[in-house]
Parts: structure tokens; C-alpha cells; sequence
């Protein structure tokens, strides 16, 4: 009832490490899971004298970013100190981007909740190039913090919505959708557990109807996408839960807890003039030509809504399958040169939805380390279709493939897996299985229709999955009705 009479208003930072072998500002490698404090120099430790140069390939995959999310950008931007004191933050300020980003003005379309028709616009204030800080471990040693520091000037891209979200399920399929088009640019690998797309939530209440914004808090720590849906939906019933019992909401940042399903304070909200920003003094603004915006622009691939709808147009695939194959760039690539190869898109969107992803998600691996190429699973598939093997068997198949890494005839041929369809060997399996069961027979003769099913098991079954089963059902029948 609550609920009713008031709205969420939320609005996200999402900070997303870019793809790069390199720092932003340094020449120190960015790989994940290192030793502590080995990639480190006197840049990112922000020692004396020590000045940053800034990553040309950061540059590129940040305009990647705004362009696919259809930001203007800047031909001049300028990177800011922003000064604040973390144990982590060596420098005691994080080089960022403030009143002058590189981008601004974008938006990204989202259903209001999965599955929905509804799509409401979500627009992105701008779009920003900065620094990570290093990171404190508190569980390393009893009693103490630990300072890691390999993370410190990790390069990100900071996207800022405007408060245009309207519930947890819509900002849910909003950073589903975006996490989709930053991994189809291939700016990032968008991995949450590492720590390459983190999200920061900002949401106050109102009541509906109105146009002024309540006093907002900001969560943290939320390291998936379900986890974001969960703290938003507690965070509102909190906020409810104060203002109609007569108190006021404190501006604050909270942390989520996943465990607890709860969120607890961690600090006041700062505020930007506490942030104390002023221009980067060892940087000069960062110059982007119109040639090279025009350049990169016209290397972007195709976006996921419009490869969705040109798979159900170009191939006939439903609505269901465009959706699932265009969800990863790399799925949908190898769907793409699979239906070319097998001649059969639908065929190839089979397989693929359920042989593929089903072993990508037993593996818990990436299609890039499926052992099948797409002209292989294009044979395959060609096999079945053709009567060489059943479906059975060609699933069968499929597992050794992703076992052995041979190719479908290879593997046929070593085991000796064709369908049988001499006729003669058909009629002694039908023979045999029809003489140990007389009495079904004779029911089956009677009007038991359904037992006929019993037959083909039975008859596939001594095959040992060999026999044509199209071939056996059409010569069991005469065989049954006696002609």
C-alpha cells in the first residue's frame, strides 16, 4: 500500500575497467590477481616528481563507450584532481574528469522489467575517463587492514545516468542491457566478481505525482545484478518505513550486505565542493579529433537490439531465439557463421540454444573454448539432417566432439555410428522384439495404439540407438497390422 502512494527515484554511477594490457597514467600491468603491490611504479604510487602520461588506447575505449551509448562527444575535455583521503588512494586524490568530461547527453533504452514490452529511456548524464584506487583487504591479517595497491590507476570509464530509473527490476534490465553493449563493443569484460563493473545506486522517494526529489542515499557493494535489485527494493521499504513513521531520511552512503539481505551505514554522503576539484596540473586537456570520433564511430559493430531484429528477419528465427543467440557478440558470431556453413538457421539456432549453451554452462566457460568450430557443428548437423545420424546419436556425437576435438565424420566412422537403414537387419530387430512380446502384440492389434511407442523403444534399444527410427516406425506398423 505503501508502495502506492509513493515512487523510487534512482539514478546510477557505474565505473567500468577498461580493456587495456596497461595502467591509464603508467605503463604497469593491469592483470588481475597478481601479488600484491608488484605492479606498481612511482607514478601510480604517486611519488615526488613522478608525472602520468596518459594511455592513448584508454582514450579510444572510453569514446567507444559514449559512442555506442549515444553521448556527444568533446573534442576538449579536462582531467581534475579530486581530493580526498583513503589509505588506498597513495596520491591522497584520484585523477578523474569533473566539469569538462568527455562526453555527455547519451541515453540507453531498458524494459521496465524482464520480459516486458514497455521500454523506458534512461538517459546518460555523461560519461568520464579516471583513475581506480588501490584496495583495502580487512580479512588478511586479524586485526588489521592491508593496503593492495596493483589496482591504483587501473583504468575506468564512469557512466552517470540521470534519476530516470524507476523501479529495481527496470535498473536491473538497464545494466543488464548496458553490461550486453559494453561487452558487444569490447570495452570491457564487464566481470563483477573481479571487480571490472562496479555499481553505486543513488534513490530518494517521493510521493506520486510529485516533482521534488526527496533526500537521497547512495548503496554500495553491490557485486551483482540481483544483489542491486535486492538493495534497492529494501532500501525503498526503509525509506518508506521513515517517512510514514515521521522521521527523515538521512543523505548517507549504505552498504549492502547480501547475507543479511540488509543495508548499514558506512559514511555521510559527501558532496562534489567536499571533493574540492581543480584542474589536473601535470595533464594537459585531452584533444579528440573530429576525423578520428567520425573513424571510430564508423568501426562500431552492430548493437544488440538490431542484430535481434535482424536475426528474426534475415534468418526467420522467433522473437525467444534472436534474444538468446544475440546476448553474447561471441554467440551470436558463431551463430551467424554456423547457419551459413549448415545452410539451416534454425537447425544452427537448435543446436546452438541448447548442445552449446548447455556445455558452456557445465563448463562454465566462454564459447571461445568450445573444441567445435562452427564448419564442424555445420557438419554435424548436416549428418542429421541427411539420416546418417539420429538425433540421439548426433547428441552423442556432439559430446565426443566436445571431448576428443575430431571432427562428426571422423567419429562416426571410428565407431561406427550411422543410422541403419537395410531394411533386411530392421526386419529381424522387428521380428525379434514383436516375438518376446506376444501379448502387447496382440493388444497392439486390438486398438492399443500406444504400444506402439513400447516397440520403438525396445527395437531402439537392441539397435543400440542405431536404427532409422522414421524407417522402423513406417516398417514395424506393416509388420504389426500383418501386411
Amino acid at each position: 500500500m505503501s508502495e502506492m502512494r509513493f515512487e523510487p527515484v534512482i539514478g546510477l554511477e557505474i565505473h567500468v575497467q577498461l580493456k587495456t594490457r596497461t595502467k591509464i597514467f603508467c605503463g604497469d600491468s593491469v592483470e588481475f590477481g597478481a601479488e600484491p603491490n608488484t605492479h606498481v611504479c612511482p607514478v601510480c604510487l604517486g611519488l615526488p616528481g613522478a608525472l602520468p602520461v596518459l594511455n592513448e588506447g584508454v582514450v579510444e575505449l572510453g569514446l567507444r563507450a559514449a559512442l555506442g551509448l549515444n553521448c556527444t562527444i568533446h573534442e576538449e575535455s579536462v582531467f581534475a584532481r579530486k581530493n580526498y583521503f583513503y589509505p588506498d588512494l597513495p596520491k591522497g586524490y584520484q585523477i578523474t574528469q569533473d566539469d569538462r568530461p568527455l562526453a555527455t547527453d547519451g541515453y540507453l533504452d531498458a524494459p521496465i522489467e524482464r520480459g516486458a514490452e514497455e521500454v523506458r529511456r534512461v538517459r546518460i548524464e555523461r560519461v568520464h575517463l579516471e583513475e581506480d584506487a588501490g584496495r583495502s583487504i580487512h580479512d588478511r591479517f586479524e586485526g588489521e587492514t592491508a593496503i593492495d595497491l596493483n589496482r591504483a590507476g587501473v583504468p575506468l570509464v564512469e557512466i552517470v545516468t540521470r534519476p530516470d530509473l524507476t523501479s529495481p527490476a527496470h535498473t536491473r534490465e538497464f545494466l543488464t542491457n548496458l553490461k550486453q553493449i559494453l561487452e558487444y563493443l569490447e570495452v570491457s569484460d564487464c566481470d563483477m566478481e573481479k571487480g571490472s563493473l562496479r555499481v553505486d545506486a543513488n534513490l530518494s522517494i517521493r510521493p506520486v505525482g510529485s516533482e521534488e526529489f526527496g533526500v537521497k542515499t547512495e548503496l554500495k557493494n553491490m557485486n551483482s545484478f540481483s544483489n542491486v535489485e535486492r538493495a534497492l527494493a529494501y532500501e525503498i521499504e526503509r525509506q518508506i518505513g521513515i517517512v510514514e513513521g515521521g522521521g527523515t531520511v538521512v543523505s548517507e552512503s549504505l552498504l549492502w550486505d547480501p547475507a543479511r539481505g540488509e543495508t548499514r551505514a558506512m559514511r555521510t554522503k559527501a558532496e562534489a565542493e567536499d571533493y574540492r576539484y581543480f584542474p589536473e596540473p601535470d595533464l594537459p586537456p585531452l584533444i579528440v579529433g573530429r576525423d578520428e570520433i567520425e573513424r571510430i564511430g564508423a568501426a562500431l559493430p552492430e548493437m544488440p537490439r538490431a542484430r535481434m531484429a535482424r536475426f528474426q528477419e534475415e534468418y526467420d528465427l522467433p522473437p525467444y531465439d534472436a534474444e538468446v543467440l544475440t546476448a553474447s557478440r561471441a554467440v551470436a558470431d558463431y551463430f551467424e557463421e554456423t547457419a551459413r556453413a549448415a545452410g539451416d538457421p534454425k537447425a544452427a539456432s537448435n543446436w546452438i540454444m541448447t548442445e552449446v549453451l548447455a556445455w558452456l554452462n557445465q563448463e562454465q566457460c566462454e564459447i571461445e573454448d568450445l573444441p567445435i568450430s562452427p564448419e564442424a557443428l555445420a557438419e554435424l548437423i548436416g549428418l542429421v539432417a541427411d539420416g546418417t545420424l539420429s538425433t540421439n546419436l548426433g547428441r552423442e556425437v556432439f559430446v565426443k566432439m566436445t571431448e576428443t576435438g575430431k571432427g562428426p565424420a571422423e567419429i562416426v566412422e571410428e565407431e561406427g555410428l550411422s543410422q541403419v537403414r537395410d531394411t533386411d537387419q530392421l526386419e529381424v530387430w522387428i521380428a525379434e522384439v514383436v516375438e518376446a512380446f506376444p501379448d502387447e502384440a496382440e493388444r497392439y492389434r486390438q486398438g492399443e495404439g500406444r504400444l506402439l511407442g513400447h516397440f520403438m523403444g525396445q527395437i531402439m534399444r537392441k539397435s543400440k540407438g542405431k536404427a532409422d527410427p522414421k524407417l522402423v516406425n513406417s516398417l514395424l506398423r506393416e509388420y504389426l497390422s500383418g501386411d
